[in-house]
């Protein structure tokens, strides 16, 4: 069992005690509403680890090696920050193929910048942002966060590769 399994279960005991001292009957309707949401989310979950999976076997790890491991120098955070930018979906969706690809042979550099340009340049994401806080906005982020996935694989590898 993971740090992170025993971290949540730890906070959802603590969170049905507190439903339970205002209400007797609420920590059973938070895990219907839970099921619920697994349930809703469980066809999505099922595909982002099939994908995780075949990319597992399906990516050649002489691919991997060459355009994502440790060796590779500046190009493979740039190709990791790009990649981690056209992958789509969230977290569910995501982690489990930045796993895969990490687990192919990918660098720590590249994994990093691979996670970081999908949580800053989420390609994905950008309709919502330019309808909802307009194109001025989305161009300012995009310029002022353009470094940050190369420059957070490169930190990861000098403090930590």
């Amino acid at each position: 069992m993971s740090i992170a399994t025993i971290i949540l279960a730890v906070l959802a005991l603590l969170m049905a005690g507190l439903a339970y001292r205002q209400d007797p009957a609420r920590p059973l309707a938070g895990t219907v509403a839970g099921l619920k949401m697994l349930w809703g989310m469980l066809p999505l979950l099922l595909a982002a680890f099939f994908v995780a999976g075949m990319l597992a076997v399906a990516l050649p790890p002489a691919l991997v090696h060459r355009w994502l491991a440790s060796s590779s120098g500046l190009l493979d955070v740039v190709i990791g920050s790009v990649a981690g930018a056209l992958i789509p979906g969230g977290p569910y969706v995501s982690f489990p193929i930045f796993a895969a690809i990490h687990d192919a042979g990918a660098g720590l550099a590249a994994t990093v910048s691979l996670v970081t340009g999908w949580a800053v340049w989420n390609v994905g994401l950008l309709s919502f942002e330019l309808a909802i806080v307009g194109p001025r906005f989305t161009l300012i982020r995009m310029v002022t966060t353009l470094l940050l996935p190369p420059v957070a694989g490169l930190l990861a590898h000098a403090l930590f590769g």
